[in-house]
């Protein structure tokens, strides 16, 4: 792909990303919200859980269309992910406890769906903190991808901290947030699965070694 045409689905994504932002600013400055605080947290949390998935979604899509400039917009996605993440904390930390630390500290202790999503939102800061060609070259690309595994762990932590936070008729939304995680990791393991157990034919006329050879003397 041509680096003008990258660079034009980049912008649109961009643009893309900021629209749930300017439209919550919007609802908040001009429409009468009987819930604000939980509105925003609410709204918040939905982008941040719907951009996880489209970060999520990069690599099977990749696959699966040969589409390779595709890598190329997944930071990107990761970091509207942690924007909406950091927008959806601050909720809670301004607007739920006025940036009171012990209140913040006895809410997470005390309230099993705050806690696992309070720890997805610590996983998902070095992981936006390290999302750069630095970070890439001071941590080496095996560190680096080992690291940003985790996002696996922050998707499980987030598909909880939704289902805690459901009530009644509302589970539906958790179970269909739930459903897209399960077949997004399980499409990963059944690929790590065919990797690891693919047969892989001996190179034609290379001899066949049923037994190592012997050490050298003095070895």
């Amino acid at each position: 792909m041509r680096a003008g045409v990258l660079t034009l689905i980049k912008l649109a994504i961009f643009t893309l990303g900021l629209l749930p932002a300017s439209y919550l600013a919007w609802l908040v400055e001009s429409a009468p919200l009987a819930n604000p605080v939980e509105f925003i947290q609410r709204f918040s949390g939905t982008w941040t859980f719907n951009f996880l998935l489209l970060t999520l979604l990069v690599t099977p899509l990749r696959h699966l269309t040969e589409w390779h400039w595709l890598t190329r917009i997944r930071r990107m996605l990761g970091l509207f992910c942690f924007a909406y993440a950091t927008l959806h904390a601050l909720a809670f930390f301004a607007l739920d406890h006025d940036f009171e630390p012990l209140s913040i500290v006895s809410d997470i202790l005390k309230r099993p769906f705050i806690t696992v999503g309070f720890i997805a939102f610590l996983l998902l800061i070095p992981l936006a903190i390290t999302s750069n060609q630095w970070a890439i070259r001071q941590l080496g690309g095996r560190r680096w991808q080992e690291l940003h595994r985790s996002i696996y762990a922050i998707a499980i932590l987030a598909t909880a901290h939704y289902f805690w936070l459901a009530k009644g008729s509302a589970i539906v939304w958790p179970i269909l947030y739930a459903t897209l995680v399960g077949v997004l990791l399980c499409w990963r393991a059944l690929k790590w699965w065919h990797k690891a157990h693919s047969f892989r034919p001996p190179v034609a006329g290379a001899p066949i070694k049923f037994f190592p050879k012997p050490p050298k003397p003095g070895n």
